[in-house]
């Protein structure tokens, strides 16, 4: 194909492809060898199940991260994301037991129900990473309205530092399904 640019009586270019004599001459071919049949293919992309995303040897305590992971536990990804971020604004603390906060029976701010808490800032940073990632799973899976329906952090293998000492690593595992198809258990 050749391609021309002609001007209009307007003045505006207009842009024009004249084909040669051997592509007009393989176009009739092929039509008259194929009768013309028009089919609309709709390209539908298959909606898994689950949406998954993983954090492997992150630098934050564990301990952290399953109190997190109990505090975002079967709720939308949208609605943990603004949790934790009020975790680093300390508007919100992140409940724990009293075996992990000594001496706090009550809690630390008069809209959390329950014992005591505290405020993860390292360990929110990263998780606030993996939900932004699994949102974006969630939207390129077609999972809709997706739910945190398992959280699970391990203890990983902890390196050693310059002074002797054990450095903090986790291993985070995350998944959302989505809540119109949840089953619920039967008690």
């Amino acid at each position: 194909m050749v391609a021309q640019t002609e001007v209009s009586p307007d003045g505006q270019k207009e842009n024009k492809t004249k084909k040669t004599e051997e592509a007009v001459k393989a176009t009739e071919e092929v039509k008259v060898e194929s009768p013309k049949v028009e089919t609309k293919v709709k390209i539908v992309k298959p909606s898994r199940e689950v949406a998954i995303v993983n954090g492997f040897s992150l630098g934050i305590s564990t301990k952290h991260s399953s109190h997190i992971g109990k505090m975002i536990y079967t709720k939308p990804i949208d609605r943990a994301i603004e949790m934790l971020e009020l975790v680093l604004k300390k508007k919100m603390a992140v409940p724990m037991t009293a075996l992990e906060i000594p001496h706090k029976k009550r809690s630390l701010l008069p809209g959390l129900v329950g014992g005591a808490g505290r405020f993860p800032a390292n360990a929110s940073k990263e998780i606030i990473h993996l939900l932004k990632q699994l949102k974006a799973n969630c939207e390129s899976g077609n999972v809709e309205n997706p739910v945190i329906t398992l959280f699970v952090a391990n203890i990983a293998s902890r390196p050693f530092r310059k002074d002797r000492t054990r450095a903090k690593r986790t291993h985070i595992h995350i998944e959302a399904r989505d809540k119109t198809k949840l089953v619920k258990k039967k008690k």
